[in-house]
């Protein structure tokens, strides 16, 4: 095994969410290199997948609702005894959290008050010394949205008479990195395996790939994974399966899409989606749902109709329209196709 495995957790693909984000920072390659590249912070400059250690499970507990896109990470950095924690809250899509200031402002009280009793355990009465100090906590907003991000990142915007009494309230800002920022060019001068999943990212439907295309050489494709890890390509595929599955290209066809990245020919993926007509393939899989629902309608009843129609359909609209094409079923209302859906 190589330094650079080291460092890393195998991960089984079954169990990766549909978050090609929270991918990026549950691995510790891949956030390593995120925040070498892409938080210029000096301290940062040198970390390396063995220095991270995730402690996510630790905090989200404390909440009546768990965030599956937020991580906390503890930082080993080699010249400090003090941890060093990260914060990030990961928004991605058209979504933009207003309150993100406070959930991380919570997040940091929550680390502060851990780390107090963790130091309380060893020595009773540390925390009340002239010397003991609280670790650093980087608060970091990770937006894959392709609009810009409208939201507050300093606490005090979300604070009534902030600007009156602005010395007695806390405050501090986020680190923002928002991708729509990122040209290609720039990505490509990372040259590492999160600049290409960075480069995925940024398609947000099929005529993006020509851009890419365009942009970006295929030998720069083949030269960034030529060295990378086995189980990293297959982190590196499913995202590929994650977001071809959002541009409604049929399972079948994703899956060998994404197996293509995993054999390192992924610069045949980008050749073999060109002209890859997802329109044409939403007509397809229309007609061959509707002709599947006309056949198991008849025999299996809504449930079994409904839940098959999900394999050849993107989406409940689709399904719901081929349900009450069947004769048996044209009388069902949303509410009812919905329930099994």
């Amino acid at each position: 095994m190589t330094e650079r495995e080291k460092g890393a957790t195998s991960k089984d693909n079954s169990q990766i969410r549909d978050s090609s984000a929270k991918i990026i920072f549950d691995d510790p390659i891949l956030c390593a290199q995120f925040l070498r590249d892409y938080v210029d912070i000096p301290l940062l400059h040198n970390v390396q997948p063995e220095d991270i250690e995730d402690e996510t499970e630790r905090f989200v507990h404390m909440f009546t609702e768990e965030r599956d896109s937020d991580v906390v990470k503890k930082i080993r950095i080699k010249e400090e005894k003090t941890p060093f924690y990260i914060v990030s809250l990961i928004e991605h899509k058209s979504y933009v959290d207003y309150n993100v200031t406070m959930q991380i402002f919570r997040y940091m009280a929550f680390i502060w008050e851990d780390y107090e009793k963790e130091q309380e355990r060893m020595r009773h009465g540390i925390s009340k010394t002239k010397d003991f100090r609280y670790p650093p906590v980087l608060p970091i907003v990770y937006y894959e949205g392709i609009g810009k991000w409208t939201a507050p990142i300093s606490l005090h915007e979300r604070i009534l008479l902030s600007d009156t009494l602005g010395e007695y309230i806390p405050d501090y800002r986020c680190l923002m990195v928002q991708l729509n920022e990122y040209t290609n060019g720039r990505l490509m001068e990372k040259a590492d395996e999160l600049s290409l999943i960075m480069m995925l990212n940024k398609l947000h439907a099929s005529e993006d790939f020509t851009v890419l295309q365009s942009e970006v050489p295929l030998e720069y494709l083949e030269k960034v994974t030529a060295q990378t890890p086995e189980y990293l390509l297959g982190i590196i595929g499913q995202i590929v399966e994650i977001l071809l599955a959002k541009l409604s290209v049929p399972r079948d066809e994703a899956r060998r899409f994404a197996d293509q990245v995993k054999e390192r020919k992924v610069g045949e993926l980008f050749a073999n989606f060109k002209g890859y007509d997802v329109q044409e393939v939403r007509r397809i899989a229309r007609e061959e749902g509707e002709k599947a629902g006309e056949k198991i309608g008849e025999k299996k009843g809504l449930a079994a109709l409904v839940r098959s129609l999900k394999v050849f359909l993107p989406d409940f609209e689709n399904v719901y329209n081929a349900v009450i094409k069947n004769e048996e079923y044209a009388g069902c209302t949303r509410e009812e196709v919905m329930k099994y859906y």
